[in-house]
């Protein structure tokens, strides 16, 4: 929860529903994606009763399938992705896309070298999504303009972030958009 972004969002709204409800919300952070200790994490909530689970990384989606075959009677709520089931198995997300055309139209408008950067952490359906509403309002108003995109491989790795940006302000580019976690390609 302390990453000021993404997780932060997530546990503050889980706060939030867990007291407007009475729920007891239990919760483990900086659980490596694919990782055995994430489906153990979900077992133990389980056992102490846990009926519904949440998960808010695209990395958990494959365990947290197979975990809503094996435990029918717990509501699983995965944060992105595109696997679910008919029963107890779904996945939410926020249009963000719909931010990211308008974030496109104002880069596509700010560019001076029509050079315009893009960090993101991973070439998941989620990250290519907004790229792609990104780019088509950077052409809306600048057709003209190219949108370059660095992959870091990362949620949150600042040293990462920071050199995909410089590499790209180095080949050109004047405005950066961004999709990981931290503040640091800005």
């Amino acid at each position: 929860p302390g990453d000021a972004g993404w997780t932060w969002a997530h546990h503050r709204g889980a706060e939030q529903a867990a007291d407007a409800t009475g729920a007891n919300l239990l919760t483990v952070e900086n659980i490596p994606e694919g990782s055995p200790e994430f489906e153990q994490s979900v077992r133990d909530f389980i056992a102490d009763g846990a009926d519904a689970v949440f998960a808010t990384s695209f990395g958990y989606m494959d365990a947290m399938e197979a975990l809503s075959a094996e435990f029918p009677d717990v509501d699983f709520f995965h944060a992105t992705g595109y696997l679910s089931n008919d029963s107890n198995f779904g996945n939410y997300f926020g249009r963000i896309y719909q931010a990211r055309y308008l974030t496109g139209l104002t880069a596509g408008a700010a560019t001076e070298t029509n050079e315009i950067g893009y960090v993101a952490a991973f070439p998941i359906p989620e990250v290519i999504r907004g790229i792609n509403a990104f780019t088509l309002g950077v052409r809306e108003v600048n057709p003209d303009a190219t949108v370059t995109v660095v992959y870091t491989g990362a949620w949150n790795d600042p040293v990462k972030e920071r050199a995909a940006a410089m590499a790209l302000i180095d080949a050109g580019a004047d405005v950066l958009g961004q999709h990981v976690d931290s503040p640091t390609p800005q």
